[in-house]
């Protein structure tokens, strides 16, 4: 049986050009994302090259549904190998720290923090039973490096970073891995590139340049074969410890 990747986010940057790059390694995809008309021209898309995708609507805001949509993936498919996750979208903008406040951060987290948490509990009974597995993480860059100005997102995305490490580790020698893919760029073809960029520019933050999808893909393809590393920066010139 074919393995699994389940793109959770999934859209017309990152989201099909991961699917596109592990379908050609011979995965079956499934793709979740709230649009179902925008999944299924995804699916389409890629049926035309080959890859046998299957969409699956749901709002991965409310970490609630997680047992049910990963229930249903599996039902469909009959395993899961792989996820990536790493939904945003237009709504979810930066917020000087200045004006945070708790209902900006509890509208945030459940998406960026307690769904991803689900999703690994929902996934991990089956991944410790084959002994192999992988979660991949895609977060942008202020869950790394804090910024004046660009706040809100970076807390919360920080806090799923420090649960990634920790998972990293915990899992260790068991054949299953977790990574994060921090992107210091915005992603070109994606719907929500516009918006972000729009608010650097409000905040007179930095120029970020504009990464192909196709390029992130590869160093998820990377991470996953080669499990060498926690945390991917891309481009890597943004790596902390290169910019100190």
């Amino acid at each position: 049986m074919s393995k699994v990747i389940a793109v959770f986010g999934a859209g017309t940057g990152l989201g099909v050009s991961v699917a596109r790059r592990f379908g050609h390694e011979g995965f079956r995809v499934a793709l979740v994302a709230r649009r179902k008309d925008r999944l299924d021209a995804l699916v389409e898309v890629l049926a035309g090259e080959g890859i046998e995708a299957v969409a699956f609507s749901a709002d991965l805001s409310k970490p609630a549904g997680v047992p049910a949509l990963v229930g249903a993936i599996r039902e469909r498919f009959g395993r899961i190998d792989v996820v990536e996750y790493g939904p945003i979208s237009g709504d979810q903008g930066f917020t000087p720290a200045t004006e945070l406040d708790a209902a900006i951060l509890e509208g945030l987290t459940p998406l960026l923090l307690f769904t991803p948490v689900e999703v690994v509990r929902a996934v991990l009974p089956e991944w410790t039973e084959r002994g192999e597995g992988a979660f991949l993480l895609a977060q942008g860059y202020s869950a790394a490096q804090p910024m004046p100005h660009l706040s809100g997102l970076g807390p919360v995305m920080s806090a799923t970073r420090n649960y990634l490490y920790s998972l990293n580790a915990e899992l260790a020698d068991t054949g299953i891995y977790a990574g994060a893919l921090t992107i210091a760029s915005l992603i070109a073809r994606s719907e929500v590139s516009a918006a972000a960029q729009a608010a650097f520019d409000s905040a007179d933050g930095p120029q970020f340049p504009v990464a192909d999808p196709d390029d992130l893909a590869e160093d998820y393809w990377n991470m996953y074969t080669k499990r060498d590393r926690v945390e991917q920066f891309h481009p890597e010139s943004m790596t902390p410890q290169a910019t100190a």
